[in-house]
């Protein structure tokens, strides 16, 4: 089986977030993801790892601003100040907090200049953190309307023509499934390119063990293609967290 890990922004949503790292240790996750962890004190995240001893896989950038302005704007064009200065700041909270992935939020947009200013975006990242590594992920339009990045072949054409070794794909099942209905064709197509892996449900995104994505099908061939990655638990819990991971134990 592969190695699994837990996004706390989603599983044991009963707990305050800094309970959810013993939490998904005891369940037997061997480590943990967080979408957003700029709302809390990074000391106080790194007591939860190291009392835990839990890896910490993957962040998103930039901060969010509910307030003003979108989940990711890489790609919005006229405002590249603003993501070089986000960026910084996440980049930071990434290194500080030992996380192997920050995952580079495309947001809502469209177009040639869009492209253009998510290539220019990109490439300066990854020039600036060359030692950080550094996720695109194509995210499907029913759930995040407008998101530029929603196709796995334009994924695979930016990362080709950024070219840069710290930048990777961030294959999530879910998203594959509404994108193209067709999980197993898409990781076979882009599975040189992935860094990091995602899994829920569909319908529902709730546990990885019914409906029409067959994750144990998958699980086998993230195996058999020699996947060492981690796979994020990225799924609301239909109840408690530990009652729904029997998905994860085969």
């Amino acid at each position: 089986m592969p190695r699994f890990c837990a996004n706390l922004s989603w599983l044991f949503p009963e707990l305050s977030f800094l309970d959810r790292f013993a939490a998904a240790r005891a369940a037997g996750f061997g480590a943990v993801e967080v979408l957003f962890p700029y709302d809390h004190p990074a000391p106080r995240i790194l007591e939860r790892l190291d009392a835990t001893g839990l890896p910490l896989a993957l962040i998103n950038g930039p901060p969010p601003n509910y307030t003003d302005g979108p989940r990711g704007f890489a790609a919005l064009p006229g405002g590249e100040v603003r993501f070089r200065t986000d960026f910084r700041r996440a980049a930071r909270v990434a290194a500080t907090l030992g996380a192997r992935h920050l995952h580079l939020m495309a947001g809502a947009a469209e177009g040639p200049e869009a492209r253009a200013t998510y290539v220019a975006n990109l490439a300066w990242a990854a020039a600036a953190a060359p030692d950080l590594s550094l996720t695109i992920e194509p995210i499907n339009r029913h759930d995040m309307p407008g998101y530029f990045l929603a196709d796995f072949g334009l994924a695979a054409e930016i990362l080709a023509e950024v070219a840069a070794p710290n930048l990777r794909l961030q294959f999530d099942a879910y998203h594959a499934h509404r994108i193209t209905g067709d999980v197993p064709g898409t990781w076979d197509r882009v599975r040189p390119l992935v860094a990091h892996v995602q899994v829920a449900g569909h319908p529902g995104r709730h546990e990885p063990d019914r409906g029409e994505i067959d994750y144990p099908a998958l699980f086998d061939r993230l195996d058999a293609d020699g996947y060492a990655g981690w796979v994020g638990a990225e799924y609301q819990p239909r109840g408690r967290t530990e009652d729904g991971l029997g998905w994860m134990r085969g």
